[in-house]
């Protein structure tokens, strides 16, 4: 490490003495030892001199843990400072939201509102969108339901609004669409970016993976960016102005994002109609209540205070935060020590990273979020802590996974002892998909016989190509599974080894283990 660059890395220890909090914090001792000029002069000759036990002091320290706190460029932080306060004087966007799941959308509700203020507040929104929102009892049935039994839920979705909506209406903006399709989000997945639904949709957005790569999104061993909000915002909203070009009508897009076009033309045919309204009852359950779902959202969302919501304050805005391209692979735990952000706030930030592993790979650009306040401190000591993680890496290089791309399509041969349903799930699919794709009438395979997949997992191969700064061995670590033994107990014995990974490498879709099993544990 060059002395330049760890004049910025200025080291605290702070050795832990006191139990864990019961807040769960650990609780710091009053012992804080740092260098004083002399000491630190020294320090750099030493680390001239290439001395290895100075040089591990900043990564060992003495008993306990060790805080790292690292110095930032004054003025760059002076003025991201300004900055904020600028921003965060404006009143930039409103706290609403609502979560419509499961619903029975002919279900009669009790009044929460009245029949003819409903109907008023209807019209209202109906006049200022380019939405078709006529009362009827199906929607009123929603909106109360929604009313009466998810307060609790809504009230902390309307938080999560004041980071998220942002995003999406700057995305919705510029290609000159509604803003109100910001609430689509809600309904698909409420704003959870690692939402999975049965048949593999994934993300805030709900993108099954054909149309993911489709849209150009990365799904990789390491990376899903379906379960980006910025990068999967962007690829949904080309694919509703796809949908919105081809029905001319916001209705239509938002029931063909939900089943597909084909199950949209096919209720028109039965309906003689093109309005949803008319078609609706010919469309599959799930899409007949998508748009009632999404008006009931729309109109909580604009009557939040007069029902009296208290939107709970997520701990960081969207404008409080910033992305830095990663130039080395680096984990989320080592930018935790690093930083000093939780490393439950980093995984809330950068949702994509399945594994909580960053990956370099040429040709790609994977970022890394993070909150204002550490994001000038991790630009001003980036090579050094490039340098410091990197080392680390390498001592774990056996335990991580190997980076693979996942691709579009394959073509799988049938070997003795397949059938449908093992195929699907080693692949990430659903049987149904499996004989729609091949055109089968029945589950039947036989041996040598050809499929193809679209598969929503990594798929390693011979033919994966080579890897740009990442970890890796020319051999396979098994483990033998013990009485007791469960996947995540294995993981834990082997640093670096996710659940997912067991499950990945040795091609287990669920949880069960038999003592004596032999398990894949690095690759």
């Amino acid at each position: 490490m060059s002395r330049y660059l760890f004049l910025s890395l200025l080291i605290t220890f702070q050795f832990l003495n006191a139990q864990d909090s019961p807040s769960g914090q650990s609780s710091t001792s009053t012992e804080d030892e740092t260098l004083d000029a002399d000491q630190f002069k020294i320090l750099l000759d030493s680390i001239d001199n290439q001395d290895p036990d100075l040089q591990r002091m900043a990564v060992k320290g003495k008993e306990g843990k060790v805080h790292y706190e690292l110095l930032d460029e004054a003025a760059a932080a002076r003025f991201d400072s300004i900055w904020m306060s600028r921003l965060m004087a404006e009143d930039l966007f409103d706290s609403i939201t609502n979560m419509v799941q499961s619903l029975d959308y002919n279900s009669k509700e009790a009044l929460m509102v009245p029949t003819d203020t409903l109907k008023k507040r209807l019209a209202i929104l109906d006049a200022k969108t380019p939405f078709n929102i006529e009362y009827n009892t199906s929607l009123e049935s929603v909106i109360n339901m929604s009313l009466r039994r998810h307060k609790p839920t809504m009230e902390r979705l309307m938080g999560l609004t004041e980071f998220y909506f942002p995003t999406f209406e700057q995305a919705l903006d510029k290609k000159n669409m509604p803003l109100e399709l910001k609430y689509l989000s809600i309904v698909e997945s409420a704003m959870r970016p690692r939402a999975k639904s049965p048949v593999g949709a994934t993300g805030i957005w709900q993108f099954m993976f054909p149309t993911a790569k489709l849209y150009g999104l990365d799904v990789s061993s390491y990376v899903d960016e379906r379960m980006d909000p910025l990068r999967s915002t962007e690829a949904a909203t080309s694919y509703l102005t796809t949908l919105y070009d081809v029905f001319e009508d916001w209705d239509l897009a938002l029931a063909a994002y939900n089943s597909g076009p084909g199950n949209v033309t096919k209720a028109m045919r039965r309906s003689g109609s093109q309005n949803y309204w008319n078609l609706r009852r010919y469309l599959p359950r799930e899409t007949a209540g998508y748009l009632p779902a999404f008006l009931a959202t729309l109109y909580i969302f604009e009557y939040a205070n007069e029902h009296g919501y208290k939107p709970k304050k997520p701990e960081y805005n969207y404008f409080q935060t910033d992305t830095v391209h990663v130039k080395s692979m680096i984990t989320l735990e080592q930018v935790s020590k690093y930083t000093g952000v939780d490393i439950e706030q980093l995984q809330f930030l950068n949702p994509s990273y399945k594994m909580d592993i960053i990956p370099f790979v040429e040709d790609k650009k994977y970022a890394l979020r993070l909150p204002k306040q550490a994001m000038g401190k991790f630009v001003t000591n980036e090579d050094a802590i490039y340098q410091v993680t990197s080392e680390e890496l390498k001592r774990k290089e056996a335990t991580l996974p190997q980076y693979v791309e996942t691709p579009e399509r394959i073509v799988y041969r049938v070997k003795n002892g397949d059938y449908l349903g093992k195929v699907a799930s080693k692949y990430g699919v659903g049987v149904s998909q499996l004989k729609r794709w091949n055109n089968l009438r029945s589950t039947n395979l036989k041996i040598g016989q050809r499929l193809v997949i679209y598969p929503t997992r990594p798929v390693a191969s011979a033919s994966s190509g080579s890897r740009n700064n990442q970890a890796g061995s020319s051999g396979n670590k098994t483990y033998v599974v013990q009485s007791g033994d469960s996947l995540w107990t294995i993981a834990k014995k082997f640093p670096g080894v996710t659940t997912k990974n067991l499950q990945v490498w040795n091609d287990i879709s669920g949880t069960s283990l038999k003592p004596g099993q032999t398990l894949v544990v690095s690759k």
